[in-house]
């Protein structure tokens, strides 16, 4: 099976300072795919460089067998923060993604799609509600309904979860979890939390410091919904996981 996103060898330096120190990896079609790594080792620039936002370089980036600027209609971006449009209600913040890659008239087409997209991250009865009205994990379900509104072959995920309080998060993961496993997308999933990542991913990169290497690749076979107390073989993974994460960035590292 070919994979959905190459990186080879890839070099990248800011202002002379070197950030990738030939990072390589790829992600296979379908995969939950998390990137590990401390503050400022390159995971969001990773994904800048996949959604051809940068150029390498040295090396190169291929995304379906493309060069990325080729790509762009296959992916979608989740940030850290919502980014909802406070102005339009979810229904409209949903479709705002197509009304800008292709149009009103697409839009117009979508709204059946967007309300189920909406059902689909349980907020069917939200679609009239504006942001303000929403709570900070309704807002980033509606994110990721807008991200599969487009309907990408991939979605980019930067830290999602990361603004959001504990329970929050832990809910959340549970249904993108779920959501991923409804729609089949690539997701790459960017953390610097231990948890979340041994809890989601079916293969896990741990970076280094800068400049950056891959340090770590590890698959993760264990059955779904994860119980990691309760699993041995995923909690001696979070330990030792922890043991590197804190040699790179003590400050950094969240185990629960």
């Amino acid at each position: 099976m070919a994979n959905t996103i190459v990186f080879d060898a890839i070099d990248l330096a800011f202002s002379g300072e070197r950030i990738l120190d030939r990072l390589s990896f790829a992600v296979e079609p379908g995969e939950f795919f998390c990137v590990l790594g401390p503050s400022g080792c390159g995971k969001s620039t990773s994904l800048r460089l996949i959604g051809g936002l940068l150029a390498p370089d040295g090396g190169t980036v291929e995304v379906g067998g493309r060069a990325p600027a080729e790509a762009w209609p296959e992916i979608a971006f989740v940030f850290q923060s919502p980014r909802l449009v406070p102005w339009r209600n979810a229904l409209a913040n949903v479709l705002l993604g197509v009304e800008l890659r292709y149009g009103r008239a697409a839009a117009r087409a979508r709204r059946q799609r967007a309300r189920d997209l909406l059902a689909l991250v349980g907020l069917a009865d939200a679609a009239g509600k504006f942001p303000h009205m929403l709570s900070g994990g309704e807002r980033q379900r509606v994110a990721i309904a807008r991200a599969l509104a487009v309907d990408p072959e991939m979605i980019l995920m930067d830290e999602p979860f990361a603004a959001l309080d504990p329970n929050t998060r832990r809910r959340l993961r549970g249904e993108l979890e779920r959501i991923w496993q409804q729609t089949g997308k690539t997701i790459v999933f960017v953390t610097h939390d231990i948890a979340e990542a041994v809890s989601l991913a079916d293969r896990l990169i741990l970076l280094s410091n800068k400049p950056t290497r891959v340090l770590d690749e590890i698959r993760i076979d264990a059955a779904r919904p994860r119980d990691i107390d309760g699993d041995p073989t995923l909690r001696a993974l979070r330990a030792r996981l922890g043991t590197l994460f804190r040699s790179l960035a003590p400050e950094d590292t969240e185990e629960a």
